[in-house]
């Protein structure tokens, strides 16, 4: 196929080109201005991401980095552990956050010329917050909308930096990521000699140092995150299989933990989804990301990254395997783990050469439906596996195997594949997208699509049609 050849409905033109300024009044995206490509890899991203998040839904939250705690680390459990983090874990997210930051810049080129692009951006990014913490607090401790407002608040200022800057930028946050893995394994290492160190000089009589009482109470709280004892477990089961109530309790003292150190270490969430969204912005000014490169330009990046990628990510995983599940193995892994999320980035590269060519376009349109309603998607999905596992719910919560979790994300996406066209046949946004951009724009918009009237037909034209 020759390579200039595009899908003709869903990839639009290149960015510079969009002539979305021309607007007369401040007005949501039209559907006609989205673009195809990226409403089609948000909505993969979204799907994959529940890979990942099912394990907090069903399983306590030492189970995603230790999968020996819980929800077994033997037979197709230590398989399926093995698969999904090499294969999807980072990655999904690394796409979705991508996305997100090539949709602001896009938003904000848009009404850059209106006089009301930073009122409109910072706005939206507050409701976020809001609803970030509504979910949170409400439904589920693994919210990840405040973390993207926070991040979403710098991304004004930064959208005018070239692609090689905002690369660059973003790079030196990930290289820092991984260090800070290195240092962790390392700092770990040293806090378990002397821990050890400790307990021999208690057992021979000898008094604590201040030190030592620090090093020992450290690395406790260290390993009880990755181990958690008895009391630990028992505890996240109740709330869990107790009232909402109790539930709120628990998910209010983790997310607390969580917001606290949103900004100062390159552990936090937020460094991780800062970098990928200049990541988004580069790509977005360089054309990558609307399906304008080559088929060769997309077959290198997918070739190279899906190389580095799910290297890397064997590797984090031999390294853990290798060294038995312990926390300092973990640690000296994950040093890998920034490295293994360029993987997204060749899913990202062979998404892009299906659009053009016009493979699967009844997948694809699934997938760019999902994409355009992901907001509501995202609480869907919150809704539904909280009702599945939560004890007011069906109450499976810590009752199935590692496994038998994906059966159950694969049939939330049956659900987001299923509903998300048909919703916006009749309507032009998912029902929390409509309320977002309402309360972003000050104005209620217009929720249904017009309905379609019928041109009546001229004696002429009438005789005509036989024929036609």
């Amino acid at each position: 196929m020759p390579s200039d050849q595009v899908a003709s409905e869903p990839l639009q033109a290149p960015l510079p080109e969009l002539k979305i300024a021309a607007e007369p009044s401040l007005a949501p995206t039209r559907q006609d201005e989205r673009i195809f490509t990226i409403d089609t890899m948000r909505g993969f991203a979204l799907l994959g991401i529940l890979l990942l998040n099912i394990l907090a839904f069903g399983l306590p939250m030492a189970t995603e980095l230790n999968p020996t705690v819980a929800g077994g680390a033997s037979g197709w459990n230590l398989k399926t552990w093995f698969a999904v983090a090499v294969l999807f874990d980072g990655k999904m997210r690394a796409i979705f956050s991508m996305m997100f930051g090539a949709s602001v810049y896009i938003l904000i080129g848009r009404l850059s010329r209106k006089g009301a692009a930073a009122d409109i951006h910072y706005r939206r990014m507050l409701w976020m917050m809001l609803f970030g913490l509504i979910h949170g607090y409400l439904l589920w401790f693994g919210d990840i909308l405040y973390y993207y407002a926070i991040a979403g608040l710098f991304l004004y200022p930064l959208r005018k930096l070239s692609p090689r800057v905002l690369l660059t930028a973003a790079a030196v946050m990930l290289l820092a990521m991984s260090g800070w893995g290195v240092y962790e394994s390392y700092h770990f290492r040293y806090l378990h000699q002397q821990f050890l160190q400790a307990q021999a000089d208690e057992h021979a009589g000898k008094k604590l140092t201040a030190d030592q009482e620090k090093n020992k109470k450290e690395w406790t709280d260290d390993y009880n995150q990755w181990q958690p004892p008895k009391e630990d477990f028992d505890r996240e089961y109740q709330s869990h299989h107790s009232t909402w109530v109790a539930g709120f309790n628990f998910r209010s003292q983790n997310l607390q933990q969580g917001h606290a150190g949103l900004l100062y270490t390159p552990s936090s969430g937020w460094w991780d989804v800062i970098a990928m969204m200049l990541i988004g912005i580069a790509l977005i000014k360089m054309d990558v990301l609307t399906g304008q490169r080559s088929y060769a330009f997309y077959g290198r990046m997918a070739a190279i990254c899906l190389g580095i990628g799910l290297g890397s990510g064997f590797t984090m995983m031999w390294i853990i395997l290798k060294g038995q599940f312990t926390d300092e193995a973990a640690w000296l892994g994950y040093a890998f783990y920034e490295p293994s999320r360029l993987a997204g980035f060749g899913y990202c590269a062979l998404l892009m050469m299906i659009v053009k060519a016009g493979w699967w376009r009844g997948l694809t349109s699934r997938l760019a439906a999902v994409g355009q309603t992901a907001f509501s998607n995202y609480i869907l999905t919150t809704v539904i596996c909280i009702t599945i596992f939560e004890g007011w719910g069906f109450g499976l919560f810590g009752k199935l195997q590692r496994w038998q979790l994906y059966e159950v994300v694969l049939a939330v996406w049956i659900v987001n594949l299923a509903i998300s066209p048909v919703w916006l046949k009749y309507y032009r946004f998912g029902p929390l997208e409509w309320l977002w951009r309402s309360l972003t724009y000050w104005k209620k918009q217009p929720m249904r699509r017009p309905a379609l009237v019928p041109v009546p037909r001229t004696p002429e034209l009438a005789e005509e049609a036989p024929g036609s």
